[in-house]
Order: structure tokens, then C-alpha cells, then sequence
């Protein structure tokens, strides 16, 4: 559903404001404030919730527009165009660990009866529904169980949408699918707050707003600290994966956390919020002094600097070799990806750690460890 966000802002201001309509006192117009996330919009009107889904790949466009309606309340019948969602959720199908997180942190879990990929699904809850049965295995993100969605009864299905691509056969389902486009937010704090979408999801708008207000708190007060320090460590990020390395932009959210965190990103001049590939010649001639090399991964062994050496030995050219300033985050191991798209402020206390390790004395990193020979 791509519209002129232009049209779709009127046709919903008319909408909204009807003669006779009773709006809730948000905010004078009847919106929310959404104050770091980018992507969604949040209208309420009498009888129901319109939450708009931005394009992020063409941001004069919507992605989505959804109609959230109490499941136990009469549906109204002037609602605009756009897809109905019978709140609170139930019986859904969840394609990330992410947004399984997001949904348990809500104490919502019990709704959830189908996952991709369950491999990834790192939660105990999760895992304990996998293992008894509850919850059901749909195989890949891409090519998802459609007749055992059907077979189970999903309701609702909540995935990640990408650019210039469909859901296959799960969209001809009629089942309604929420895009969840919030990895593409560039700030961390706007990618925590799409949890107050979730929040009207279910149903349970209170806890996620007190859930994204501590984090933001909490988030705010580390970036306070950060910037208390006038060094500025230069900090590379990831290595290289197949023929080239890819690099954050400028406007992604890694580079809005090494600012946050008090580094100065080697690659700050790439633009955009998501990841240019660039020969392995061009990083090592533009980052090779950086002060600090962060490397995530996912593997059964630590990695060390034997392994890293094993696997290219040109990494040994870079300073934060030669220096032994290599942190690295096995993301096999520690709740990475649950976590920090909800609590930002987790990552970002383990980065000023690495960054300043003389603000957090006696920090324990939740991430990030040093390689050690």
C-alpha cells in the first residue's frame, strides 16, 4: 500500500476529525509523540488506532497502513483504507528473535505459536514452547510452512520487510503481516521505541511506554558521561566476509552508538544509514591507525588472534593488531541481537566501557570481551 504520505496525512486528519468523533487526548491533532523513531506514525480516533508504516526506502511513501481495533468491541464502519488489526494480538507467527523478545518482554509470549529459523531463537521461553510442542517450527524466513501456519491457526504474522522483495506464498494466505521495519531506524533510542508499537499491539501500551521511558533515561544519562571525556578513540567495526568488508554509513544506527559512546568512527564520511562494501585495500588504507577494532561473530570457539590470523593474515597490517586493541562480541553466546534493538542502553555501556573504560571502574561488560592472546 504506497500512497502520497501527503494524501494519507489529509485523508486521516478528515478522518479523524469528523463531526461527532470523539478523539483521545494525546495530543490536540489526536497523534501520539513519537520522538525518535522515524518509521511509524501513531493517529487515535474514535473507535481505533491508525499506526502508519514509513517506506524507509522512500520516505514520501507508506509501507503500511494498519487499523487497530479492539478484538471485543464492535468494528466501526467508517474506517479507512487500510488493514485491520484485531487487538490485543493473538496467535502469531514471528519470523526474528528480535521481535520474539520484544513480544516476551511484554509478557506476551504465550501468543506466539509458530517462529523462523527457532535456531536463532536464543529464549528460554521460546525454546521451552519449541521443545513441548506449543510453539511450531515454520523452517526459513524466506520460504515459511504456509500449510502449517494454516494447520496451527496464525492469526497475525510479524516480519522484518526488505527492499524490492515479497512474503511468497505466506501472502497469499490473506493472513494479516505486520512490517516490522524497525532495523532500519539509524538512531538506537528510535529503534527502541518502536516497543511502544508493539505496546499497542497487544494491548499493553503502559509497559512499553515505562519500558522505552527507562531505557531512554538510562540511555541518555551514558551519553551524558561519554561526552564528559575529550578523547576520542577512532574505532573500526566488523571485518571482511567474502570479497569485500562491509561498512556502516555515517547515519547508521553502529555509527550513532560509537558517537553516543564517545569514538570517532574511521568511516564517518560514507553516507547513508546502511553498509557500503569496499575492497579490503581501501578499509586497510582508510582505518588502518584506528585506535579500536570491534568484530562480531557467531561461532562455538573464541576467536583469537591465531584465528583471525588463520583466517586473513593481511589483518595484522592494522594498529589495533599490532596495539592487541581488538574487542569482540560472539553473538553465539550472549543475547546480542534479543537485547539491544529494546535496551540500547546495554550496548552502549559496554562501547564506552571499551571506548572509556576510566568512566565505567569495576563494569563488568555484558558484550564485548578483550581478545587475549
Amino acid at each position: 500500500m504506497k500512497q502520497s504520505l501527503f494524501i494519507c496525512f489529509l485523508f486521516l486528519a478528515v478522518a479523524c476529525s469528523q463531526p461527532g468523533k470523539q478523539v483521545s487526548a494525546v495530543k490536540a491533532d489526536g497523534s501520539d509523540t513519537i520522538r525518535y523513531a522515524k518509521g511509524f506514525t501513531v493517529e487515535r480516533c474514535d473507535g481505533y488506532i491508525v499506526v502508519e508504516v514509513i517506506d524507509p526506502w522512500d520516505t514520501t511513501q507508506l509501507l503500511q497502513r494498519y487499523l487497530l481495533v479492539d478484538r471485543d468491541q464492535p468494528t466501526p464502519s467508517n474506517l479507512p483504507k487500510g488493514t485491520i488489526v484485531q487487538t490485543p494480538l493473538r496467535n502469531i507467527a514471528v519470523y526474528t528473535s528480535v521481535h520474539a523478545s520484544i513480544i516476551e518482554q511484554l509478557g506476551e509470549a504465550d501468543k506466539i505459536i509458530g517462529v523462523c529459523e527457532p535456531q536463532y531463537m536464543d529464549s528460554p521461553v521460546i525454546r521451552e514452547g519449541l521443545r513441548t510442542g506449543r510453539i511450531a517450527d515454520l523452517g526459513m524466513a524466506t520460504t515459511p510452512n504456509v500449510e502449517k501456519m494454516i494447520d496451527i491457526g496464525v492469526e497475525y504474522i510479524i516480519a522484518s520487510p526488505f527492499q524490492n522483495s515479497n512474503y511468497g506464498q505466506a501472502e497469499k494466505l490473506g493472513i494479516p503481516i505486520i512490517e516490522a521495519a524497525d532495523y532500519m531506524e539509524s538512531l538506537p533510542l528510535g529503534r527502541a521505541e518502536w516497543g511502544r508499537f508493539y505496546g499497542l499491539l497487544f494491548q499493553k501500551e503502559a509497559i512499553a511506554d515505562a519500558i522505552f521511558e527507562d531505557t531512554k533515561e538510562r540511555y541518555l544519562a551514558l551519553k551524558a558521561l561519554a561526552q564528559t571525556t575529550s578523547n576520542r578513540p577512532t574505532v573500526l567495526s566488523e571485518k571482511r566476509y567474502g570479497s569485500f568488508w562491509y561498512v556502516p554509513g555515517n547515519d547508521s544506527y553502529v555509527a550513532h552508538f560509537f558517537k553516543d559512546a564517545g569514538a570517532d568512527y574511521v568511516f564517518k564520511d560514507i553516507p547513508g544509514s546502511g553498509s557500503t562494501p569496499l575492497a579490503f585495500e581501501t578499509v586497510l588504507d582508510q582505518a588502518s591507525h584506528a585506535d579500536i577494532w570491534l568484530i562480531k561473530y557467531n561461532q562455538a570457539d573464541e576467536m583469537t588472534y591465531n584465528s583471525l590470523r588463520t583466517e586473513y593474515t593481511p589483518y595484522e597490517n592494522f594498529d589495533a593488531w599490532k596495539n592487541r586493541n581488538i574487542y569482540t562480541c560472539n553473538t553465539g553466546k550472549v543475547p546480542y541481537y534479543e537485547e539491544f534493538p529494546i535496551y540500547p542502553d546495554y550496548l552502549l555501556k559496554d562501547l564506552i566501557w571499551v571506548f572509556h573504560p576510566e568512566l565505567l571502574p569495576g563494569y563488568t561488560p555484558r558484550y564485548y570481551r578483550k581478545i587475549i592472546e
